[in-house]
């Protein structure tokens, strides 16, 4: 039926004609529902109006005793035609789709998208606002609602894709470009930390102390399974946090450092790695850590499947917690590395063939588990690593009380660490450190921090560098690589020579059965290229640990050759490519040409050093060096008398090898 006005006609008697559902059908016809009525008599029946026929059909119908007459009810009919022709060719008025009703609403949000093009809406809900992401669940609940409002039903759910798609072209080419922020974000030198409450407040925190906003000039999304933060309040103390952990004095400094770096907004973040045996309240620890910062629905997790299942849960969330892991493989390890410090991660977007999906986060992680969870070199680098104690059956306590206990005292710590980061961003302008560790920006911030947190000035430090030897002991003990290489060079000192050399030369102090079972586990490198990716991953630790490695290229030949030499003993000598303008200086006295400058008194005396070593005299040396000659191998190799062979067993050897020995030769002991 249609909605226009009925057409009426008064026949007298009572009796009256009536045409509803005016419409031209596609015969051509000009049809409508006519009803001939006097109270309770009535006939009604579908007529062509502009055909005689149909109105002679209908007038044939109700010619009936008592009824009007024929003649009659033809001339009403007749009389309809005119009005319904003008019916018919009035203009409809225009019906807008669910569609762009529903976009007409969302004129009421604010439309933008982020650096990554991806597409939001700020929307006002009650006396507040939030972000939500164009496509999620809480955008589309937010339109459904308002649209019922004004319409009184449902949208279907073709006009609410339709809608979207229209509101993702007006957000992303008509609507500014905002950065959106998960928990945490930095603005004008201020930091922002969202409450995650209903009101969806925010902290603001500065240099002069920190305050509860509720409108944050920065866009916050909510992500699934976020929780609030407690309601900071000043006058905390950082000790109600300490009765609640499992933790040694040297760790408690760790903690609180780990926390104030992870209220910031920008890193390096330093990777917590929680070590203990069971029943030492691991897990607890690391939810009540994760709960002052970011709590959530699940506050701890499994190892994830796959890097693109960790940058995910990075993308939507703030703290990283990993629970009861018994390993951390490679690829975990790379990942983690990436994520502590920054690092990117790219996938081929959800059907499509040829868009990218860009992943790129810096997070805060925690990991525990029983066994020594961090041991690759890099992650290491990159930890802070605490070892919690056993807990005596007369301590323990239930979690519900823990718990109960945490809820109590959160508000006031929190407001603690608040402090703590208030004086870390007044301070760290004007922080200096003697010496910048590894992480240098996390040691900075939490030394700009020490003053509130009412440490002595370079406690974090002290703290900081005794627990990265203790990580450098867990790297050395857990790469046979490095274990091998230590205790050789406790054997020879120094040894130069190609990656394949050395690779022999620790096979064969391995021996075969204790290599095999380590080629198995694929922890012993089994070719040349694999030891030198070895070596450059343990470089830094093996230099802590007093051996330099250095990489340099053979003159002439352009080999590879490996350096390893213990700290305090005199320095490599380079090859001659390594010198600028590939040429060394000839020393007219000594007959160096190691590229020493004749000028330099020290460096001719530590050249002179070098050469003044008094070699056995070999017969089958090709130098013709003996007893009484002033040269050694050292000598030999930087000349251009002919090539370098071992003097032990006459392979060609490194032309920077000062010892005169292969690898296998001094392992064996044939350099004696």
């Amino acid at each position: 039926m249609s909605d226009r006005e009925a057409l009426l006609v008064y026949l007298g008697d009572g009796w009256m004609l009536q045409a509803a559902g005016v419409r031209r059908e596609r015969s051509g016809d000009l049809a409508a529902d006519v009803m001939l009525q006097n109270g309770d008599q009535f006939h009604a029946d579908r007529v062509a109006l502009n055909r005689a026929e149909s109105r002679e059909a209908f007038v044939a119908t109700v010619t009936r005793d008592g009824w009007p007459e024929p003649r009659i009810v033809a001339d009403g009919l007749h009389r309809l035609l005119p009005e319904a022709l003008a019916q018919v060719q009035e203009p409809a008025e225009p019906r807008q789709s669910q569609a762009d009703l529903l976009v007409a609403l969302a004129a009421e949000a604010d439309l933008f998208h982020d650096p990554a093009g991806d597409c939001y809406a700020t929307i006002p809900v009650g006396d507040h606002r939030e972000t939500h992401r164009l496509r999620t669940k809480g955008f589309r609940q937010w339109l459904a609602r308002r649209f019922h409002e004004e319409h009184g039903k449902a949208p279907g759910s073709q006009a609410m894709q339709d809608a979207l798609v229209v509101l993702e072209g007006q957000a992303l080419f008509d609507g500014p470009k905002h950065p959106v922020y998960v928990r945490l974000a930095e603005h004008e030198g201020t930091i922002y930390l969202d409450l995650a409450d209903a009101e969806w407040r925010a902290v603001a925190i500065d240099g002069g102390g920190w305050r509860i906003l509720n409108d944050p000039p920065v866009k916050f999304r909510r992500a699934a399974g976020m929780l609030p933060l407690p309601v900071p309040e000043p006058g905390g103390s950082l000790d109600d946090l300490r009765a609640l952990l499992n933790i040694g004095d040297e760790d408690w400094y760790l903690v609180i450092s780990w926390l104030v770096q992870a209220l910031r907004p920008t890193g390096p973040y330093p990777v917590l790695v929680v070590n203990g045996e069971q029943g030492s309240a691991k897990t607890t620890l690391t939810r009540i850590l994760k709960a002052l910062v970011d709590p959530n629905m699940a506050p701890v997790r499994s190892e994830p499947r796959e890097v693109r299942d960790l940058m995910i849960a990075a993308s939507n969330g703030w703290v990283l917690g990993f629970d009861n892991l018994s390993r951390v493989g490679g690829w975990f390890s790379d990942a983690l590395c990436r994520l502590s410090t920054g690092g990117g991660f790219s996938t081929r977007a959800l059907y499509a063939n040829d868009e990218e999906q860009l992943f790129d986060a810096q997070r805060p992680v925690i990991l525990n588990g029983i066994t020594d969870l961090a041991t690759r070199p890099d992650l290491l680098d990159r930890a802070l690593l605490l070892n919690l104690p056993s807990i005596p059956e007369a301590r323990r306590r239930p979690e519900a009380e823990v718990w109960a206990d945490f809820q109590r005292r959160a508000p006031g710590i929190l407001g603690a660490l608040l402090d703590a980061v208030s004086a870390a961003l007044a301070n760290i302008s004007v922080t200096q450190l003697d010496r910048l560790p590894r992480m240098a920006d996390f040691a900075l911030w939490v030394a700009a921090a020490e003053a509130a947190l009412g440490w002595e000035m370079g406690t974090f430090l002290e703290v900081y560098s005794e627990n990265r030897q203790f990580a450098d002991a867990i790297a050395r003990d857990a790469d046979p690589v490095a274990d091998a290489l230590l205790g050789y060079l406790d054997e020879v000192e120094f040894w130069s020579g190609t990656a394949t050399e050395l690779l022999a030369a620790l096979n064969e102090l391995q021996g075969e059965e204790k290599r095999k079972p380590l080629e198995r586990a694929k922890v012993w490198p089994t070719t040349p290229h694999a030891l030198s990716g070895a070596l450059r991953r343990l470089a830094p630790v093996l230099q802590r640990s007093g051996v330099v490695v250095l990489f340099n290229r053979e003159a002439g030949s352009g080999r590879r050759i490996i350096q390893l030499e213990r700290e305090g003993k005199p320095a490599s000598q380079l090859s001659q490519s390594s010198h600028p303008g590939g040429k060394p200086h000839a020393d007219a006295e000594t007959g160096c040409d190691a590229g020493c400058d004749a000028g330099d008194a020290a460096t001719n005396q530590r050249h002179s050093g070098r050469h003044t070593q008094k070699p056995h005299a070999d017969a089958e040396n090709e130098s013709g060096c003996d007893d009484r000659d002033d040269c050694d191998a050292g000598i030999r190799s930087h000349s251009k008398r002919g090539t370098p062979r071992c003097r032990g067993c006459g392979r060609v050897i490194s032309a920077i090898n000062r010892t005169g020995f292969c690898g296998t030769c001094l392992v064996r002991g044939n350099a004696a």
